[in-house]
């Protein structure tokens, strides 16, 4: 019985990891999303409105983000705008690895070495998911023919 109780913890470990990993891209609308709620709600939108003033300004960082890496071909503004989205995610995979690594560990030395590098590989994986993300126009950067 207690050799299932350490998979399942192994497993749902690996679950939240892989979730991680997965909607780390998803950070900064995240962020978005929440702070314009709450603002919505302390201006007295009441509960519906706070909740879709959120995932309004979610769905328009989001779409903002997707439309400006798809729209702007400089390398450099391309960076920025891909760090804007790194730099929340990989807050997020600092404390998601901290709060795991705080129940497993004493050292508080290694505690904040692991969380660092849990913040470098959700942050690695966010930048490629998002430089990876497909864009709108044509791929090679010409027009289509008429």
């Amino acid at each position: 019985m207690i050799f299932i109780g350490i998979l399942l913890s192994m497993a749902t470990i690996a679950f939240f990891c892989w979730l991680l990993f997965t909607l780390a891209v998803f950070a900064l609308p995240l962020f978005a999303g929440i702070t314009a709620g709450t603002w919505a709600y302390g201006t007295g939108a009441g509960w519906l409105g706070a909740i879709v003033v959120g995932f309004a300004a979610a769905a328009l960082a989001f779409g903002l983000g997707s439309f400006l890496l798809s729209a702007i071909r400089t390398t450099w503004a391309r960076l920025l705008i891909a760090a804007a989205f790194v730099v929340p995610a990989s807050a997020a995979g600092f404390h998601a690895t901290h709060s795991i690594v705080k129940h497993t560990m004493p050292c508080q030395t290694w505690q904040m070495v692991f969380s660092i590098l849990g913040a470098a590989a959700v942050g690695i994986v966010a930048f490629v998911r998002i430089t990876g993300m497909k864009t709108f126009g044509p791929s090679d950067g010409h027009s289509s023919p008429s």
